[in-house]
């Protein structure tokens, strides 16, 4: 009896050794083949490339600016007096001239009447003190004497500057009258209607009647670093400088202008320089008070090597660029010019036609083998492993993953030291990354 419990015994664990060994064989290939097939340990490295280029390249300097109006006027009334009339619309365009308001002229209109009756009262006085003047220089000192002459001579002169009075005083009250009707004092735009009609004003009222802003064309102040003067001297003495407005993203054109003016101090405080640009603002996308970037031109690079700026890693030997040649890639050091979001120029490194990789860069190293992607897939992705066609395939490859489970777990538990087991599982782990 004993007998045949010890030959059942050692049936079972030659069958439970037979299944290790069969499973340990048959599943640990395949599991290293799929986690070498997954990691695409072997294969050539999918990256994007494109060549290096020859071009012109501008060169731009950028800051942030607010939109100013190149004229503000607040339209106040110059005398007191109840609003007859408003003449504008609110956001209305008006032309240097056009009457905007007007204010009640009747008591103006009387004193401007006024000082033309007194001039002609005084021009009377005047015209009878020169035909006295006149009798007594006929008559002469016989009858009259020379005294007398002297002061009719005086008196005429006294009349005389009297009239001069009347003619600054009638000036003086057509200015005052002509000051009830307010007219716009350049092109312009209106803003929103500060007082209403039949409203007193009063002469040095704070806010006004409306505000009038010049949009066509328009100014935008801007700030640079004071690093930046010296270019922008250098190229305003070659000609004007072209000036581009942005929007605060810099994704779109606002308007094209002119650099008119760099301010005389550079700003102690931030280190920054002023500048003031002119747009005609035909479109009208600029307006007072806006937030702004300025894009200035102050140079243009020519016939220089322009790779994408992606293309360019850096590295703790500085900036460098992978070649790729024959589907091999270098990696070649380069040294950068200039670069923005999309470009970089190289001024030495890299020559115009040879290609570069773009993305692709995470087990890329020098001399690795390359395939260069059409960009409709990341270069970077992993192939999807491929669905079993029929479930006998699924389960039978879960039977594989559980038999190998289950002898890794027997071997860990028996401590089985065998020479198989330790060739085996170091052949696994050497598939594993």
């Amino acid at each position: 009896m004993s007998l045949l419990r010890w030959a059942s015994t050692l049936g079972v664990i030659g069958a439970i050794a037979a299944g290790v060994y069969y499973t340990m064989h048959s599943g640990a290939p395949d599991g290293a083949a799929n986690r070498q097939g997954r990691n695409g340990a072997g294969g050539p490295v999918s990256v994007a490339a494109k060549p290096a280029m020859t071009s012109d390249v501008p060169v731009y300097l950028e800051g942030v600016g607010s939109v100013k109006a190149l004229n503000t006027a607040t339209i106040r009334a110059q005398v007191d007096g109840r609003l007859l009339s408003v003449n504008f619309k609110e956001g209305q365009d008006v032309k240097k001239g056009d009457l905007l308001a007007k204010i009640d002229p009747a008591t103006y209109q009387a004193q401007l009447d006024q000082a033309v009756a007194k001039k002609a009262l005084d021009e009377a006085l005047l015209a009878n003190t020169k035909h006295d003047l006149e009798r007594f220089q006929k008559v002469g000192t016989l009858a009259i004497s020379q005294q007398q002459i002297d002061t009719q001579v005086a008196l005429i002169k006294q009349q005389e500057a009297q009239v001069k009075s009347d003619v600054a005083a009638i000036e003086n009250a057509q200015a005052i009258l002509g000051y009830t009707t307010i007219l716009a004092p350049f092109d312009g735009r209106t803003g929103i209607r500060l007082v209403d009609e039949g409203n007193l004003v009063h002469n040095g009222d704070t806010n006004g009647i409306v505000v009038i802003t010049q949009v066509q064309p328009i100014s935008v102040v801007f700030t640079l670093p004071q690093q930046d003067l010296p270019t922008l001297t250098k190229a305003m003495a070659a000609g004007p400088l072209a000036a581009q407005a942005l929007s605060t993203d810099s994704q779109t054109e606002l308007d094209v202008g002119t650099l008119k003016v760099i301010d005389n101090q550079v700003d102690q405080q931030t280190g920054t320089i002023r500048l003031k640009g002119e747009f005609p603002n035909d479109k009208r996308q600029l307006w007072p008070g806006q937030f702004v970037n300025v894009r200035l031109l102050v140079d243009t690079l020519k016939n220089v090597v322009v790779v994408p700026a992606e293309s360019v890693q850096r590295g703790p030997d500085g900036t460098y660029v992978y070649v790729v040649s024959n589907n091999t890639v270098t990696m070649q050091p380069v040294k950068v010019a200039r670069q923005d979001e999309k470009n970089a120029v190289i001024a030495d490194g890299v020559t115009s036609g040879q290609t570069v990789v773009t993305s692709g860069f995470g087990r890329l190293k020098d001399g690795a083998t390359v395939s260069i992607s059409d960009g409709s897939t990341s270069p970077d992705a992993t192939p999807a492993q491929k669905r079993p066609r029929d479930g006998k395939k699924s389960s039978s490859a879960n039977e594989n993953a559980q038999a190998t489970q289950a002898s890794t777990e027997a071997a860990l538990v028996t401590g089985s030291t065998s020479g198989d087991g330790k060739h085996h599982q170091n052949r696994d782990s050497g598939a594993t990354p």
